[in-house]
């Protein structure tokens, strides 16, 4: 049967000085081998659109400073480190053993992800309706898969949130809970962190303003 977490103004979600891992260290510590293995997956990529990102790639279709634009970038930047914020502050809320100040930090960081997701695929589906889709050229292939799989990531996050909504209200803040919780807050603000580098590197560098 899970433990339920008194949880107060001065409670440590891990205690450092203990003689074995509690079930929340291990746990994060398991969840950052997992990202490690998620970083290596966009380092890929973002190699690969280095390569692909060139005028030889192209095909004839459009390149980057078609295809992006930078003032569309920054609002999307802007969308998703204030779903990163709004999580930060369910974390406080956390802290201070408050399921609705959770819900709500939960729910708002849901509401601008999906926003930001929208703004992604319909820039998606703008390009593939003027015939540069997918398969137009190697530039446009890359392109899709960068944004397409850190879309996925986002969506990810948005359903993982919404399950744990479910489970605060059922089982409060028993120590999995908890331990999910952290971890989502770790990978939503990995997201932010990846899309902050996609802006840079692909909406500033090649787009236009």
């Amino acid at each position: 049967m899970a433990t339920i977490a008194k949880a107060g103004p001065n409670t440590r979600l891990w205690n450092a000085e203990a003689d074995e891992h509690d079930t929340i260290s291990t746990r994060t510590f398991g969840f950052w081998l997992y990202m490690l293995s998620d970083a290596l997956i966009f380092t890929g990529i973002f190699a690969s659109y280095a390569v692909l990102s060139t005028p030889m790639n192209l095909a004839g279709g459009p390149g980057p400073a078609q295809v992006t634009n930078a003032v569309e970038g920054f609002w999307q930047t802007l969308i998703i480190l204030g779903s990163v914020f709004a999580y930060s502050q369910a974390t406080v809320a956390l802290k201070n053993g408050s399921k609705a100040g959770v819900a709500a930090g939960i729910l708002v960081a849901m509401v601008l992800g999906v926003a930001f997701v929208s703004m992604g695929w319909h820039d998606l589906a703008a390009l593939t309706a003027q015939g540069n889709g997918y398969s137009r050229s190697a530039y446009l292939s890359i392109f899709f898969t960068l944004i397409a799989t850190h879309g996925l990531h986002m969506g990810i996050g948005i359903l993982w949130m919404l399950i744990m909504l479910v489970q605060i209200v059922r089982f409060g803040f028993t120590a999995d809970v908890v331990a999910r919780l952290l971890n989502l807050r770790m990978f939503w603000q990995f997201q932010a962190t990846i899309w902050v580098i996609v802006y840079v590197y692909v909406y500033l560098l090649g787009g236009t303003a």
